[in-house]
């Protein structure tokens, strides 16, 4: 499905990022992954055993030049970038009166502008060859909100906002720009969470269980894919049914 083409995902070395890395090499992809923990990237990689179609770059995503030259060596290595999926981000979380201007401005460097900081990065590419798929991940709590999250909210909400935005600039390129929305997914951050709180907020999902990080990984193969080469500006929730 994907043979031939380069995926750059940032945020690929586990989690999400890593499931998706996987399922695009497994339908014949190129992968570029963008990861700031060096030590766990070129574990990933090399566990996924095909040298030849991955490649591994440290990036910081709140740092433009790391960016550009990611960009750079995923060219010099695949010659294009046609996908890029924005799934990097971080949380700091604290109720507004106890969060600190560090643990905003954090939040906000990672989830917000490291997404201005990768897409600008792969854009020009993207432009030259007249065809692009970026794929941007949001989040449910954009949605609804959640407690004690006004800053991961605000990224994630901003997320959707410059996805919408962007549909309309790209589209006479040939470019989608799309984004996610996960609910309650199996990952490091939800390990956090009290299991009494974890299972309240199961006991919500209609679909009875917390999502996987294939879940999502198979809604950023579906909207890099030709089946939705029509669908631009739009937010996907994946997240059981959840409503908050």
């Amino acid at each position: 499905m994907f043979k031939g083409k380069t995926v750059v995902i940032t945020g690929g070395a586990n989690g999400i990022g890593k499931a998706a890395a996987s399922l695009f090499l497994e339908r014949g992809a190129n992968v570029s992954i963008w990861d700031f923990n060096e030590e766990v990237a070129k574990q990933t990689v090399t566990e996924f055993g095909v040298a030849e179609r991955t490649l591994f770059c440290k990036v910081n995503v709140a740092a433009m030049e790391d960016c550009v030259n990611a960009a750079t060596a995923t060219v010099a290595k695949f010659g294009r970038i046609d996908v890029l999926i924005n799934n990097a981000g971080i949380t700091r979380d604290a109720s507004l009166t106890k969060m600190d201007a560090q643990q905003w401005q954090q939040v906000l460097d990672v989830n917000l502008t490291g997404v201005f900081n990768t897409t600008k990065s792969v854009c020009d590419y993207m432009i030259k060859q007249k065809y692009g798929r970026i794929i941007s991940t949001s989040s449910v709590v954009a949605l609804y909100g959640n407690f004690g999250q006004t800053n991961y909210a605000a990224t994630k909400g901003g997320v959707i906002s410059f996805t919408k935005s962007l549909a309309k600039e790209l589209g006479k390129y040939n470019i989608t720009v799309n984004a996610v929305a996960p609910g309650f997914v199996e990952t490091d951050i939800i390990k956090t969470i009290p299991d009494h709180v974890l299972q309240m907020i199961i006991f919500r999902v209609p679909l009875g269980r917390a999502g996987k990080p294939a879940d999502v990984a198979k809604a950023y193969a579906f909207l890099a894919s030709d089946d939705a080469e029509y669908i631009s500006g739009t937010v996907i929730n994946v997240d059981g049914g959840l409503t908050f």
